[in-house]
């Protein structure tokens, strides 16, 4: 999946920090990479709790991303987490104000080796991730091939895209009420952890149906090509490489859906089919149904 010829996209939606990284043991950065675990698998922020883990990253040079054509999104992997998060935004500032809630702008920070968050230190083994504590969509930079090399995915421009509309339907979520509102201390194939994660699968299916129809009023031109029946297969096949049990399995151990907190490849597949084919945050409503 490729940008539109004649696609172009403004600078300052991303900011990249190089040269950072975790401390590895004893004070905030410590305190900081155990708050930020704590928050990725339970969905609870602790970072208070814990004494301004926030402060956990150490150092690194923050500057923000310039603007970029089409064609320099479609090659290189910042400038696409840039034009990604601008094409989201067209969606979703649509989007959620005609179904009443009210939309604000994630920003957005790619960064090497490490990164103080408002969830705690952020380093490269944490991946993508949306932070509420501070509305702050974090990507490290070298994921997409941890993804490939030890996960299997297929990866490619899709994949990537899948990954950053996934992570802001979490934005999305915060917004409208659901971080707050589901239980996400626990695990388990039907657990509201799971709904919410399979519910983010499914905004991403939305907003990739619309950015292929979607017309940029800045440029004339939709934000993205037509999707090939190829580059769906690949978004697919991203989202099957973060299942709970792909994962498992994986790592050698045995498949225990008791502790799934995000779901299995074929939930998180099927998710993001209904997404993109039924287009709707009715249709993604994954707390209205009995099995997932």
């Amino acid at each position: 999946m490729t940008f539109s010829e004649g696609g172009r996209f403004e600078g300052g939606r991303v900011r990249r920090r190089t040269g950072g990284r975790t401390a590895a043991v004893g004070g905030g950065g410590l305190v900081g990479v155990i708050a930020l675990a704590i928050y990725l698998f339970t969905g609870q922020d602790v970072s208070p709790l814990l004494g301004g883990a926030a402060d956990g990253g150490q150092g690194g040079t923050v500057s923000e991303v310039g603007g970029c054509t089409a064609e320099e999104a479609n090659a290189d992997p910042t400038c696409r987490f840039s034009a990604t998060l601008q094409a989201l935004d067209a969606y979703w500032s649509q989007t959620l104000p005609a179904a009443g809630a009210q939309w604000t702008q994630p920003p957005g920070e790619a960064f090497e080796g490490g990164a103080p968050t408002g969830c705690g230190a952020a380093s490269a083994s944490t991946g993508p991730f949306y932070c509420p504590a501070d509305q702050t969509i974090y990507l490290d930079l070298g994921f997409f091939q941890v993804l490939q090399s030890q996960f299997g995915a297929q990866g490619g421009p899709l994949a990537e895209m899948y990954v950053y509309a996934h992570e802001y339907g979490h934005h999305v979520q915060n917004l409208t009420g659901v971080f707050a509102s589901a239980d996400r201390s626990g695990g388990g194939a039907e657990s509201d952890s799971v709904r919410v994660e399979l519910q983010a699968d499914c905004y991403a299916g939305m907003w990739a149906r619309d950015a292929t129809q979607r017309v940029d009023p800045d440029t004339g031109v939709t934000f993205l090509e037509p999707i090939t029946r190829e580059q769906l297969a690949s978004a697919l096949d991203a989202a099957a490489a973060v299942g709970d049990d792909h994962i498992q399995q994986q790592s050698g151990g045995a498949v225990n859906p008791d502790t799934w907190t995000h779901g299995s490849s074929e939930q998180r597949q099927r998710w993001f089919t209904i997404g993109y084919e039924q287009g709707s945050l009715e249709a993604c409503d994954t707390f209205a149904v009995d099995t997932l």
